[in-house]
Order: C-alpha cells, then sequence, then structure tokens
C-alpha cells in the first residue's frame, strides 16, 4: 500500500501544478477538498472511443450532475485544454477501475491500462464553488474538518442516453439557515460545478434515509441553526457507467479529483502545445 509522504495540510497553500506534482509522484494519494483555491476541480470518467459520442449525450441532457469542461483525443492522455502539463494516468490521487460493471482495482496510476481507444471526460467539481462560499464567510463543514464530502445516492431520475441511465448523487453541506440563500446564490455562479443547490432541507423528499450514513465520503455534523443544503454530484456518472456494465471505464475515486490550470469562475482557454 502506498504511503503518503505529503499529508493534507502541507498542500493547502500549494498551486494547482505543485499538487498534480505531488500526486503525480505518488507523495500524495488523499482527497482533494480545499486545495488549489481558486482553480477548477473535475470529475473524470475515461471510457472507451465506440461509448463516448452516447455518454456526451447523456451529460449534455443531464446538466447539473454531468458538467463537461474538458475531452482528450482519442488515445491521447493529455488534456490540454485545462493544463499545459495534464496527464490524465498519473494526475488523479486515486482511480476507480470498472470491468463489465464490477469495480475491479483502485490504484494511484492507470499507465499501465491506459489504451489507445480510451478518451477521458472531465466534469466539473462542487470542490470548486467551496472556495467562493469560504470567503464570503459561509462556513463548509467537511473542509473545516479535514473530511470529504458527504455524498448520497438520491431518488431523482436522469434523462438517458443510450446504454446511459440511472439516478442523481448529490452532495450535502450544513448551511446557516440565514446563508442559504447567499449560498444559493454563489454556486449559481459556477454552472461548470454544479451550479445552484437542487434541494434543501428533509433529506427523505430526495430519497436519503439517513444523513449520517453517506454512501461516499465522511458524514459530518449538522449544527443547531442549520440546514441541509444538496448539490449535484460528479460521482453520479460513475453509477451510471457502472449501471451501463462497460467493458472498461475508469473514474476518480470520490473525493479525488483532477485538478485544473483555469480558474474556477474562467472558461477552458489553456491552449494546445505541440
Amino acid at each position: 500500500m502506498l504511503q503518503m509522504s505529503v499529508k493534507h495540510a502541507d498542500l493547502v497553500a500549494s498551486s494547482a501544478a505543485d499538487v498534480r506534482a505531488a500526486i503525480r509522484s505518488g507523495s500524495y494519494a488523499g482527497h482533494t477538498a480545499g486545495l488549489a483555491s481558486g482553480k477548477l476541480q473535475c470529475n473524470l470518467a475515461i471510457i472507451p472511443e465506440r461509448f463516448a459520442l452516447d455518454f456526451l449525450r447523456f451529460c449534455q441532457r443531464n446538466p447539473k450532475p454531468c458538467p463537461v469542461v474538458g475531452v482528450s483525443d482519442s488515445g491521447d492522455p493529455m488534456l490540454r485544454t485545462l493544463g499545459r502539463d495534464i496527464d490524465i494516468r498519473t494526475d488523479v490521487p486515486k482511480y476507480r477501475i470498472f470491468r463489465d460493471g464490477v469495480l475491479a482495482d483502485e490504484v494511484t496510476d492507470i499507465s499501465g491500462v491506459w489504451a489507445d481507444d480510451l478518451v477521458a471526460v472531465a466534469l466539473g467539481c462542487s470542490f470548486t464553488f467551496e472556495n467562493a462560499l469560504l470567503r464570503s464567510g459561509i462556513p463548509v463543514r467537511h473542509v473545516e474538518s479535514g473530511l470529504n464530502v458527504p455524498m448520497f445516492r438520491s431518488n431523482i431520475d436522469l434523462v438517458p442516453a443510450g446504454k446511459f441511465s440511472g439516478q442523481m448523487v448529490v452532495t450535502m453541506r450544513p448551511i446557516p439557515e440565514d446563508q442559504v440563500a447567499q449560498a444559493r446564490e454563489i454556486s449559481a455562479r459556477f454552472p461548470q460545478a454544479h451550479g445552484a443547490p437542487i434541494a434543501v432541507g428533509d433529506p427523505a423528499m430526495i430519497g436519503i434515509a439517513d444523513l449520517s450514513r453517506p454512501d461516499w465520503g465522511d458524514a459530518v455534523e449538522i449544527k443547531p441553526g442549520e440546514v441541509p443544503v444538496y448539490w449535484a454530484c460528479g460521482v453520479t456518472p460513475q453509477n451510471v457507467l457502472l449501471d451501463a456494465g462497460l467493458p472498461i471505464c475508469i473514474t476518480h475515486s470520490p473525493g479525488h479529483m483532477l485538478i485544473a490550470d483555469v480558474a474556477e469562475d474562467a472558461e477552458t482557454t489553456i491552449l494546445p502545445t505541440n
């Protein structure tokens, strides 16, 4: 098992490039919440080219949980529109490899399974707008606690495309009741990072039975005067890809995101390099 030589706290003030360097070297394999403030964080889906068009159709029809921010060329592991030196095989802290819809492995490097027919799709992540919430004095409990964001399966149906269908996954953040409207307004400015919340309050209304038992991530305290607020989550396409039973697909592990060089509130304008 990899022994991390760099801790999350050591990277909080680091640039996106320096965080990726620590990840690429194998020094860090933890979650990325609270890292590289001001930079876009991305969910990841890597699939065979023959399924990519239908998957992109699915993302276009479900932009809240699946906001596409970058797509690689077939067989090219470099995501040049998101950074000048982003190698999708090594620059994510932890990957999940699924074969025929079953989790086959969780690794920190996918160089050995990369193939010429694979396409990488990067999707925006709600970690991005958390920096804006914090700058406005809105608490983000899992960041304060050094934890991964809690993620839950919901009963919200998605619009299907080809082999791809399912229900939305959501993240939950406790927000002081008098700051919910402000949190909604701030996150709405980041449509590439899931935008405004999809629900506020009673978890049962979106099919969540127990907020103390997230399906992914860590449970967080909800303090008096706070209400649970739910955002669409980029783990959604992981579930959809799993249910589709593709011969192979590779995703990030929940909470272990790709950090881009582009600003959290900018278009993806990094130019290709030869």
